[in-house]
């Protein structure tokens, strides 16, 4: 519990720029054995431990760490990390630890937090190369739950309610499950092996997976309500939010779910839309969140002329993860701050050659700073491809209105403390229920949704 006096805490080893510039694979390299168990040595076993308090899925941390840094139990620990959590070797890549378990940990405090996240996969990536998988129960119940969507809180919902014997059947409507994991998430940060690879456990555990079928179009919402015992709606939230400035439109102009979605897809040599291409463009960005981030690193990778990023604020208010803004930027990636778009530049034909911008300030005002127009600050950048990615909203399919499934002012479906929506059977999470938020938070909703259905169903 001192190893931290002496045992500083690691920065995890990445690709060389010009080798993972070339690919998608993941750019991180996994710990060793020995660095997990000396990396988690560190840890000083709090008796208050902010990291599991700030972790939305409460994953045993502490209790982990002690047993491969003390005791270099990896079995232990392995069983103690997928028991709190539904994919940790997904959340150890893909949370941003620094603003949730790592944030909060006691050693920030100059001497720096315990690399929880890349233990966290490695310990996970350790047992499956050691013949250890997750667990589901071997006796079945006469339940049975539909779930829409594969997402995270989808999977996460489907591993709870298989664990209990219960059977699953799972809709999607994509020809892939895993929704923003495996079409959203570059694999430069999730190689979608890996989310492929816990789907096909859920299979093996008896999920009955439906893909290529849309709920509401190729089978009716109310078949799902009378032939299960209740319903689970993983729906997420890919309508992507407006700039609402001219020209944003014009060809050219691309929403960020629609290019990492197409990118995602050539990777899988699956049909995709041709117009979205990037190479040799001169291609800019607007927005500073994780979604910026993939867009403008997955620019580089498809050899971009020049990826600039344009955020309103500062470069401190940045909403994103620095990880992945330092990453952007040692791929070569331009940043503009205080700066926003004011409309379009478009030529004769209606095709993108640059934006109108205008200089901006910020200012605390409340919870998050303000932003303000510098009069006369107009200026001009040249662009080909101008990306949004302003962050998104959920879908709002007819079947909710049909079914009397409530809706509130930002399409999102209504739930109630425990997950259920307005229609008995019926519950919701992850951000269709909540909005655009992080994979652990989805992961979160759909174990908690898990919970609340089977003792609704006396389970």
């Amino acid at each position: 519990m001192q190893d931290f006096l002496t045992i500083e805490r690691a920065e995890i080893k990445k690709r060389s720029v010009t080798e993972r510039t070339k690919d998608f694979r993941e750019i991180y390299e996994l710990l060793s054995k020995d660095d997990i168990k000396e990396q988690a040595s560190r840890c000083i076993q709090c008796g208050d431990p902010f990291c599991h308090n700030k972790c939305p899925l409460h994953n045993f941390i502490p209790f982990w760490l002690k047993a491969v840094g003390a005791r270099a139990d990896m079995r232990t620990a392995f069983q103690i990390s997928n028991e709190s959590n539904p994919f940790p070797e997904i959340t150890g890549r893909v949370c941003p630890q620094d603003k949730l378990c790592e944030g909060d940990c006691s050693l920030n405090d100059g001497y720096g937090s315990i690399t929880i996240g890349a233990i966290e996969a490695a310990v996970s990536e350790n047992g499956f190369r050691n013949g250890l998988k997750p667990l589901f129960s071997a006796k079945k119940i006469d339940k049975s739950v539909a779930i829409v969507g594969s997402g995270p809180a989808s999977i996460s919902a489907a591993t709870y309610l298989l664990r209990a014997g219960v059977k699953v059947v799972m809709y999607e409507r994509q020809n892939r499950a895993g929704g923003l994991l495996t079409y959203g998430i570059p694999g430069f940060k999730i190689e979608k092996e890996v989310i492929a690879r816990r789907v096909n456990w859920l299979v093996e555990a008896g999920l009955e997976l439906k893909t290529n079928t849309e709920v509401g179009k190729d089978v009716a919402f109310s078949e799902l309500v009378n032939s299960h015992n209740a319903v689970f709606l993983g729906l997420g939230a890919e309508l992507p939010n407006r700039a609402n400035i001219s020209n944003e439109t014009a060809n050219g102009t691309i929403m960020a779910v629609d290019f990492l979605r197409n990118i995602q897809k050539k990777q899988f040599k699956e049909k995709l839309d041709k117009d979205i291409n990037v190479a040799n463009k001169n291609v800019v960005v607007v927005g500073g969140g994780d979604t910026a981030m993939d867009c403008l690193r997955s620019s580089v990778r498809e050899n971009a002329k020049s990826v600039t990023c344009l955020y309103r604020r500062d470069k401190f208010s940045m909403p994103g993860s620095k990880k992945e803004f330092k990453n952007a930027l040692d791929e070569g990636v331009n940043f503009l701050y205080n700066a926003a778009p004011r409309d379009v530049i478009i030529n004769s034909e209606g095709s993108v050659i640059g934006l109108n911008m205008q200089k901006t300030i910020t200012s605390d005002k409340g919870a998050r700073q303000s932003v303000e127009i510098v009069k006369g600050s107009d200026f001009k950048i040249d662009a080909d491809v101008v990306i949004f990615a302003l962050g998104f909203t959920p879908n709002i399919p007819t079947f909710l209105a049909e079914n009397g499934i409530d809706i509130n002012s930002r399409g999102a479906i209504v739930v109630d403390n425990f997950y259920r929506t307005s229609k008995a059977g019926v519950y919701a999470g992850g951000d269709c229920m909540r909005g655009a938020a992080l994979v652990v938070m989805a992961a979160a909703d759909g174990k908690m949704a898990a919970a609340q259905i089977l003792k609704d169903l006396s389970l």
